[in-house]
């Protein structure tokens, strides 16, 4: 997995537990069964971040929500107070292969409701990751057609972020997608792109790989070639760990090469800068020794950065590396690694 893509969608499907969870919030009910002690400690419920500063919604029901409430019952308060720094931050929903338009209808409701916007991952392309940690994707050009049509009808008018096919145009350029299928994946990312920006409050990133991958010589074509002019702008560092100074270094640098697009940063494991020990082919995959980065915000270091996301999951492992569970699966003791370094 040359770009660090850790999850495999439909590894979890549980829309009626997020708008479960949404009404919880609504009601102002506490996931681990106790009474809000109203100074944000383990026994708080998990609440929306100031809207001014964060607009992205934060699911009550995340799986970080539910280990908090586990640490809580048996007692774990120090523990449960690390995971709160995971589940109180909006992360990524990345919507599954099986039922896009009921997740993405979901998701979005529930946010709606909570009065934010939905984060959204769409990781589905046809021969996904190259066989690696999160291969899959689609069966076919007309299946995932299909299904960006079924996340397009979920979606419907509602306030949604989405960050589209995570390594899609990178193993275009670096080689990994074999050459039969590229002009079809070029097609398939245009299509996608035209379908989801025609929604009324929807707002799509291409991603654009990360800091450490190349250079964006080597990229921004493709990104042309795959819609990037017609999307928002595009995603720097989806699911790794280079700094978010880098990060923005690389964003500028590219944004320059595609008419000044926007970008978003993905900073949920950044916070002590990439991995450089071991097989220098998996320092992405599960790394020691990471941390938590910046919160999710709109108020970032540049006008051309819209957003800090966390649209990977800090928690959820990268893949059966290192001692870690399969890509996509919680993986506590990860979890509490990451929260307990950051700063």
């Amino acid at each position: 997995m040359k770009g660090g893509r850790p999850y495999v969608p439909g590894a979890r499907t549980r829309v009626p537990a997020a708008l479960l969870g949404a009404a919880l919030l609504l009601a102002g009910c506490s996931l681990d069964g106790g009474d809000d002690d109203g100074h944000g400690g383990a026994h708080a419920a998990v609440t929306q971040q100031p809207k001014d500063g964060d607009p992205y919604w934060v699911d009550p029901d995340s799986r970080a929500a539910r280990q908090v409430a586990a640490y809580t019952r048996a007692g774990r308060t120090a523990d449960a107070a690390r995971i709160r720094r995971i589940a109180e931050q909006p992360t990524g929903e990345w919507i599954g292969p099986e039922n896009p338009e009921q997740e993405a209808r979901g998701f979005t409701e529930a946010a709606a409701k909570a009065g934010r916007t939905a984060l959204l991952v769409l990781y589905d392309i046809p021969h996904r990751d190259c066989g690696q940690y999160s291969q899959g994707g689609a069966a076919d050009g007309h299946a995932y057609r299909a299904w960006i049509d079924g996340v397009a009808r979920g979606i419907g008018d509602r306030a949604a972020t989405v960050v589209l096919e995570p390594d899609a145009v990178l193993h275009l350029v670096d080689g990994c997608t074999p050459e039969e299928f590229r002009e079809e994946r070029y097609d398939l990312l245009q299509g996608a792109v035209t379908r989801l920006t025609s929604l009324k409050n929807t707002r799509v990133y291409l991603d654009a790989g990360n800091a450490g991958w190349g250079h964006p010589d080597q990229i921004f074509e493709p990104l042309r070639r795959a819609g990037v002019e017609r999307a928002d702008g595009f995603a720097v560092n989806v699911s790794n760990f280079y700094s978010t100074e880098d990060s923005l270094a690389y964003g500028r640098q590219l944004s320059a090469k595609v008419g000044g697009k926007h970008f978003v940063i993905d900073t949920s494991r950044n916070g002590n800068g990439p991995y450089t020990a071991g097989d220098p082919g998996e320092r992405w995959c599960n790394p020691p020794g990471r941390a938590l980065g910046e919160p999710p915000t709109t108020r970032t270091a540049d006008l051309l950065a819209d957003a800090y996301l966390w649209v990977k999951r800090p928690g959820e492992s990268d893949g059966t590396c290192k001692g870690g569970p399969k890509a996509g699966e919680w993986w506590e003791e990860y979890a509490l690694e990451l929260a307990a370094a950051s700063r």
